[in-house]
């Protein structure tokens, strides 16, 4: 069983739409719908103590990431949208905060421009999803056709924190890691990192809002950054130092420290 600073913490299980999904539930207090990026659940990451420490950090896994199921109908961050809106419901959650990074950020924009009413406050870290420049350029490097070399400059403040050596993982790491990047280019692939629909619904999210983007981050720019900003009623932006695409692993208290101070308002 994993854990978050040595207690112990359930994975559970939920079937939704015949898709069988992993869910980690620590901490108490408030809830907050964790969305994650292609990293993974990160029951063992370092941002998930800070995160539980004062609220209930709910964090399922996307279908076909780590071990939850991946249905053949399902090819869309819409499609996940709607799965996670019926588990509100099926955990008898009427209102929760929303905290999304990267295309788990596209996911969360998702479901609040579909149900604004169930989120309180929402965050958003190193967000996807939008396209902001002309239809011949690309908003977000394509990350597809890099070695993963020239990737992880992009991703990460310092890379060679990060660098990890495929042969030294366990057999059941590497395949959660190589079944989370397939998903990815799944979701992502065409339309690139976007959904064309999504910038003209995004308003209906007018909930308090928080940007979040690593200043080192290569992928997210602070001009596509500005683009979410615009149509979000109520946006603020911070930004993390010494952090890249992900924050919440290179930079987690302050990570926290940010959400929360957000979220506590």
């Amino acid at each position: 069983m994993p854990s978050i600073k040595g207690m112990d913490v359930p994975i559970s299980q939920c079937t939704i739409a015949g898709c069988a999904l992993e869910i980690l539930d620590a901490g108490a207090g408030a809830p907050l719908l964790f969305l994650h990026g292609v990293e993974g659940i990160g029951i063992d990451a370092p941002h998930a103590a800070p995160l539980s420490a004062a609220r209930r950090l709910i964090a399922p896994s996307h279908p076909g990431f780590g071990h939850s199921d991946l249905p053949e109908w399902l090819d869309h961050p819409a499609d996940i949208a709607c799965i996670y809106l019926e588990l509100l419901d099926r955990m008898g959650l009427r209102q929760v905060d929303l905290l999304g990074c990267s295309i788990g950020a596209w996911i969360a924009c998702e479901m609040a421009a579909m149900t604004p009413d169930r989120f309180g406050r929402f965050a958003l870290a190193g967000p996807i999803g939008l396209k902001f420049g002309p239809v011949d350029r690309l908003d977000i490097p394509d990350i597809f056709a890099m070695p993963q070399n020239a990737l992880d400059q992009l991703l990460f403040h310092d890379p060679e924190r990060f660098r990890m050596d495929p042969a030294q993982l366990p057999d059941d790491a590497l395949a959660v890691q190589l079944r989370n990047r397939e998903t990815q280019a799944l979701l992502a692939w065409e339309p690139y990192m976007h959904n064309p629909k999504l910038a003209h619904r995004l308003h209906r999210a007018a909930m308090p809002t928080l940007l979040i983007r690593g200043a080192a981050d290569g992928l997210v720019s602070e001009a596509y950054l500005e683009g979410f900003a615009r149509l979000l009623p109520q946006a603020q932006r911070v930004v993390i130092p010494e952090a890249g695409h992900f924050p919440h692993l290179e930079q987690p208290e302050a990570f926290a420290a940010a959400v929360s101070a957000f979220l506590g308002r």
